[in-house]
This record gives C-alpha cells, sequence and structure tokens, in this order.
C-alpha cells in the first residue's frame, strides 16, 4: 500500500507541476497526456519491478500492447516489465526451499545453482541437477506473493482510476476480478504442474512441441520442479532461413486454433521466454502453464460463425457475431458500433483474400489501431468483452506480435478453413 500511494502520490505531483509549466506557457494541458509520461512511466515500471506479484503481473498486461497505442519512448519504458525482476538473495531462496522441502534438501542435489537463469513476476527459475543426474528447472515462487495478491489488486485499482489509464465504460470490478482469479492461479504451482500434463495429453506426439514434465515429488504450491531442456530465445529464428521462420509460424498459428477450437485449453501468456526453440529437433518447446484457462461453451462456435461471416463480407452477419460474442451490444451507440465493425472488415480482409499472409509487412494493425484512437478521442464509452475473450485476445497480440518478430509468412487457407474448425469443435 505504501509503495502503490507512493507510487500514484509521485505521478500526480509531477502531472500537476508540467500541467502548471503547460498552463504558464498557454497551453491547456490534457490530464491523459499529463498523467502518461515517460518519466511516469520510468517510475512506475521501477516500483512494480521491485513490488513483483500482482503489481508486476498487471504492469505485464499494460505493456503487452503499449506499442499500438502510446509513444514509442513511452512503450519502450513500460515493455522493461517484460524483462527480469529482482530476484531473491540467496537467504531468501533458502528460506523459502527450506519451507518447501525442509532442511537438508541440498543433498538431494548433485547441483543447485543459486542465481537464476530467468526471473518474472511471480518466480524464478534456478537450474539444478540430482544425484541420479537428471537435469531440472526449479521455478521457486517469491516470499508472500500468493498471501498478497488480493491487497495488490484492490491497491492497483488506485493507479487504474487516474486520468487516461481506463478507458470509460471499462467495467473495473469485474476485470479485476478476473485478474485476481487468474494471479491465485498462477501462484498455484501444483495447479500449473497439473497443467502441464494435461497439455501434454492434449499435444500428444505432436512432432513440432516439446515440454517439460513436472518432478512430483519435488513440486510444492511454491515450488515447480521440471524437466530441464537446453533451448534457445524463440528469436534466434529471426535469422533462420525463410522456410524455417514459415513452418515454425505455422506451427505457433495452428496451436492457438487448436487450444481455441479443439483442446478448450490455452496458455494465455504470450510472453516471448515462454517460447524457446529446440535446434537439434527443430522443435518448439513450450513453458509456463500457470495462466492456462478454458473458455465459455459457446466461444469457439461464436468464433467460427464470425469467421464464417467474416469470409463472406455479410456485414449484418459479422454484426450479429460480435453481439453475441459481446464486443458490443444492441444499445451501444451506432457510431460506436460503425466503428468496431470497420475494424473487423479490415481485420478480415486477408481471410477473403486467402493465399499466403506477410505479418511483418501488412499495415492492418495500424490502420486499426488508427481507428481505435480516433474512437478514443471521441470520448465514446468503450465497450468491454467478457473476461475470457479478453486474455483470449491478450494471447492472439502476442501471437501476431511474435510471428512479426520472427517475419513469418503464414498460409491463411490452412489455418483458417471453417470445415477444418468445425470438425475441431466436433471432436472435442
Amino acid at each position: 500500500m505504501a509503495r502503490i500511494g507512493g507510487l500514484a502520490g509521485g505521478m500526480g505531483a509531477r502531472a500537476v507541476a508540467q500541467g502548471l509549466r503547460d498552463l504558464g506557457k498557454g497551453r491547456r494541458p490534457s490530464a491523459s497526456d499529463l498523467f502518461l509520461t515517460p518519466a511516469n512511466a520510468l517510475r512506475m515500471t521501477d516500483q512494480l519491478s521491485r513490488m513483483r506479484g500482482a503489481a508486476m503481473k498487471l504492469g505485464q498486461l499494460i505493456s503487452m500492447d503499449a506499442g499500438a497505442v502510446l509513444p514509442p519512448e513511452l512503450a519502450e519504458v513500460m515493455a522493461r516489465l517484460r524483462a527480469d525482476a529482482d530476484h531473491m538473495p540467496p537467504k531468501q531462496l533458502r528460506a523459502q526451499l527450506d519451507a518447501a522441502w525442509g532442511q537438508g534438501w541440498i543433498h538431494r542435489f548433485d547441483r543447485f545453482e543459486t542465481r537464476p537463469i530467468a526471473a518474472a513476476s511471480i518466480g524464478q527459475v534456478h537450474r539444478a541437477r540430482l544425484k541420479d543426474g537428471r537435469d531440472l528447472a526449479i521455478k521457486v515462487q517469491y516470499p508472500g506473493v500468493a498471501g498478497s495478491i488480493d491487497s495488490d489488486i484492490a491497491n492497483l485499482g488506485l493507479l487504474l482510476r487516474m486520468p487516461g489509464v481506463t478507458p470509460a465504460g471499462i467495467d473495473l470490478p469485474v476485470l479485476m476480478a478476473e485478474a485476481r482469479t487468474q494471479l491465485r492461479q498462477e501462484a498455484d504451482y501444483l495447479q500449473e504442474a497439473e497443467a502441464m500434463r494435461a497439455y501434454a495429453r492434449h499435444l500428444g506426439d505432436d512432432p513440432g512441441f516439446m515440454l517439460p514434465r513436472p518432478v512430483e515429488e519435488l513440486t510444492t504450491s511454491s515450488v515447480l520442479a521440471m524437466d530441464f531442456i537446453d533451448s534457445q530465445p524463440i528469436e534466434v529464428l529471426a535469422d533462420a532461413p525463410q522456410e524455417t521462420r514459415d513452418r515454425v509460424g505455422h506451427r505457433l498459428a495452428q496451436l492457438v486454433t487448436k487450444e481455441l477450437f479443439l483442446f478448450d485449453h490455452m496458455q494465455t501468456d504470450p510472453n516471448f521466454a515462454n517460447f524457446r526453440w529446440h535446434p537439434k529437433s527443430e522443435r518448439i518447446v513450450l513453458l509456463d502453464f500457470g495462466a492456462t484457462r478454458g473458455f465459455r461453451p459457446e466461444v469457439a462456435p461464436q468464433y467460427l460463425a464470425m469467421l464464417r461471416a467474416g469470409l463472406s463480407g455479410d456485414r449484418d452477419a459479422i454484426a450479429a457475431a460480435a453481439v453475441d460474442i459481446g464486443y458490443f451490444r444492441d444499445r451501444t451507440a451506432p457510431d460506436h458500433q460503425a466503428a468496431l465493425l470497420d475494424m473487423m472488415q479490415i481485420a478480415f480482409a486477408p481471410l477473403r483474400q486467402g493465399g499466403v499472409f506477410d505479418v511483418a509487412t501488412t499495415q492492418i494493425p495500424q490502420q486499426i489501431a488508427d481507428l481505435a484512437l480516433d474512437l478514443a478521442r471521441s470520448r465514446a464509452a468503450a465497450e468491454m468483452p467478457p473476461p475470457d475473450i479478453l486474455f483470449l485476445h491478450r494471447k492472439l497480440g502476442g501471437l501476431y506480435l511474435l510471428l512479426a518478430r520472427l517475419h513469418a509468412r503464414i498460409d491463411l487457407d490452412l489455418l483458417f478453413d471453417p470445415a477444418t474448425l468445425q470438425a475441431m469443435i466436433d471432436r472435442r
């Protein structure tokens, strides 16, 4: 509470000072421009990374799509939250492992590296080797994370209510409740271990992917032990031959269609670090299953109906599907509905054209962002889809950014054939 209160107070003081300077120069300041400055973003990023837990996770969610709506210098500052958090000092790490495994746990290992190989919002990862020679990755949760979720979420509501941060019309209590539920799930490593096993069952013997197996005897609610897979960041493929990038891009995109239409089990955290590359087998390594979730039974059929409407170009059918999903309602202002439908028509244009789609060179995201900014300037109340749709959009947005980073080309006819997707739904 003290950190968030201090952060809000500091941002407010900076905004007032800048506002007075603008008035002195004869300019009428905008509240959102005053609060969402690079200096305030840097202050927010620094504090959230120190707090870790729910605070940092929420900052990561904000930063995922920052580049589409914020100035580049501001988006760059916020993007630092997708990098490493402050890691635990060795004494704190030992205390966490003593509590989970009991004192003397070190004798079970031939080697345990106290310096983490990765550190994120909920916990940090260490490499270790058991006496029997098994190489493991050990994810250790930061102390107090699980117990602080409720208070962190409540206190972060203060930041989200600052001018310009949350659009009018957003149902903030519902959004915060969903974030609370998601964070509780991510903080339960026993649940994540079960999600890993379930995801492995979904993939079966798919030759395009591999994922670690949890080690049951070493996994607790706050420590997750799993196989260590020696791999490289997925971004190394940006310099791979075009054929390789296209093949990997297709696999990643097809996986998302299976998650929605076949598995009903989606890993909704699209952080690039959760996708790795195993050069020896040329397989994609999947990591971090704390944010997996299913959807309401009607969601997959609704999106298939939206796809069919989009392929036909029938604006009325697209509107009906959009209402069913929850993008807007019958009572939504006509100009707001029209703007959203314009965005959807732009997004569907490549699907109607078919063939190979070059993700990195298209101007479609910028065109949609321009329409979204025009809608925001109109001061029309925003429409908030159901929370599970927000998490789906988070995954889709992250997938797009990753495919663009890899400069992958996607065969849209193969990916979005309605008959194939209907067959997936029927096989559930």
